[in-house]
C-alpha cells in the first residue's frame, strides 16, 4: 500500500492550494487542443464499447469531469482532497463527486467502462504505482479503457525522475517503462500521444497520454 504519510501530505497540500489551482486550470482545456483531442479519443473509445460509467480519478476542481460529461459520458469525479471536491460540487452540482483515494477506490469490481487518470499519478512514489494500476484494472470492465496522462522523463536509463512541483513532490516517467507496467497489469497500451514542450511552458517536459484497454 502507499505510505499514509505521503498521501496525507499530498492531500493537505492540495487542500491548501485548491482555490488557486481551480483558478489556474479552470479554462486550461480551452487552450489545449491536443489535450481535447486525447480526451475525445478516450470518449469515443468508451462509446464504441457500449458506454457506461467513467471515473475521473484525481479530478481536482472537476473541470475535466465536466468536459467528459459534455462529450456524452456518464462521468463522475474522485479526489483525495476534500477542498477540491467541494469546489467541484459547487462548479458542477449536477455531477457526482466523491472524496477517495486511487489505491483503495470504493468502486465495485468491473463497474467502469472508463478510467481517466490525468496527471493524478505524478505524486505516487514509483515503487507504489503498480498498486494504483492494479486498482485501475480491478474497477474496469473487460474491454474498458484507461487514459493516463503524465510528464515524461527525458532519460530511458532513468525511468522515473523527481521534479519540482509547486504543490507536492512529483515524478515523471519514461513512457515505455510506464507502458510496460500497464501491460504487466493487464492494461496493454493501444495508442499514445506525445506533446513536445512549448516555449511558453514553465517546465520543458514532454507531455504524454497513453490509452490502454483491459484485455
Amino acid at each position: 500500500m502507499i505510505e499514509h504519510d505521503a498521501l496525507s501530505a499530498t492531500r493537505d497540500a492540495y487542500d491548501a492550494a485548491a482555490s488557486t489551482y481551480a483558478q489556474l486550470f479552470r479554462d486550461s482545456l480551452r487552450d489545449s487542443p491536443l489535450d481535447r483531442a486525447a480526451l475525445g479519443v478516450f470518449a469515443e473509445s468508451v462509446h464504441a464499447g457500449g458506454g457506461g460509467q467513467v471515473a475521473d480519478l484525481g479530478c481536482g476542481p472537476g473541470h475535466v469531469t465536466s468536459y467528459l460529461s459534455g462529450l456524452g459520458l456518464a462521468a463522475f469525479g474522485v479526489d483525495a482532497s476534500p477542498a477540491m471536491i467541494e469546489l467541484a460540487r459547487e462548479a458542477s452540482p449536477e455531477l457526482r463527486f466523491e472524496v477517495g483515494s486511487m489505491e483503495a477506490l470504493g468502486i465495485a469490481d468491473g463497474a467502469l467502462s472508463g478510467v481517466l487518470s490525468r496527471w493524478s499519478v505524478i505524486h505516487t512514489p514509483p515503487q507504489e504505482l503498480p498498486f494504483v494500476l492494479t486498482e485501475f484494472h480491478r474497477v474496469l470492465a473487460a474491454g474498458g479503457h484507461l487514459l493516463i496522462g503524465f510528464s515524461a522523463s527525458d532519460d530511458p536509463s532513468r525511468p522515473t525522475q523527481v521534479f519540482d512541483h509547486a504543490v507536492a513532490p512529483a515524478y515523471r516517467w519514461w513512457p515505455d517503462h510506464l507502458s510496460a507496467l500497464l501491460r504487466e497489469t493487464g492494461l496493454p497500451e493501444v495508442a499514445r500521444m506525445v506533446r513536445e514542450p512549448l516555449p511558453t511552458d514553465r517546465r520543458q517536459f514532454k507531455e504524454v497520454h497513453l490509452l490502454a484497454r483491459k484485455a
